[in-house]
This record gives C-alpha cells, sequence and structure tokens, in this order.
C-alpha cells in the first residue's frame, strides 16, 4: 500500500509539473496533431451540446480559443459536479488533457483525479 501511494503522490507531482507549461502547448499540440498534453486556458463558449450519457457522463461545452479555434470540453459529470451556471458568451478557463482530433481537439480529465488522496 505505502509503494502504491508514493507511486500516486509521484504521479501528481508530475502531473501538476506538466500543468506550467506554455500556454502556447495547446496550439502546438494541435498543430503536430498531438495527444496527452496537459492544458490551461480560456475560452468562450460558443455551444453547450447535449450530455454524452454514454458510459462515463460528460458535460460537453465548445469554446472558441483566442487563436480562432475551437475546442470541445468534455466534463465528467460522474466525478465532478455538472456545472449549470455555464451560458453561451461566457469566458471560462479550462485545465485538463487535451486529445488532438481534426476538429480541434477535446479536452477531458477536467476534474481532480480519483486516484489522488489527500
Amino acid at each position: 500500500m505505502r509503494k502504491l501511494l508514493i507511486l500516486i503522490l509521484v504521479s501528481f507531482t508530475l502531473l501538476q509539473w506538466s500543468s506550467f507549461a506554455e500556454a502556447a502547448s495547446l496550439n502546438e499540440a494541435y498543430k503536430n496533431q498531438q495527444s496527452n498534453v496537459q492544458v490551461k486556458r480560456t475560452g468562450k463558449v460558443i455551444r453547450i451540446l447535449s450530455d454524452d450519457n454514454q458510459g462515463s457522463r460528460h458535460q460537453k461545452i465548445i469554446l472558441k480559443l483566442s487563436s480562432g479555434n475551437t475546442i470541445l470540453i468534455a466534463h465528467n459529470i460522474d466525478l465532478a459536479p455538472r456545472i449549470n451556471s455555464i451560458s453561451n458568451g461566457d469566458t471560462v478557463q479550462f485545465y485538463g488533457e487535451y486529445e488532438w482530433n481534426n476538429k480541434g481537439g477535446v479536452v477531458h480529465w477536467t476534474h481532480r483525479d480519483p486516484m489522488y488522496i489527500i
């Protein structure tokens, strides 16, 4: 159990360290078709989609970034509270893991890691 806890803490520390990447990393990840990139940015809500209820449930929101690109935010509402106060036109900050696709990509893991024990 002790080794497992240390591994989890090391993983969490590495995850936190990676969050300090330059803001341009999202643009670079898109250009280079990279995935598994930890990102923190802001965007403007341009569309709120229906929830994805297959498997883990996700709230889905499309944001427009300052670069002009759009991105899908897939917020897991089985592991974190739904964001009910969000509306089109709102500016939101997000932090999560970027996965590339040809539509601009998706950011998920916008919640705390359920394996992290305080």
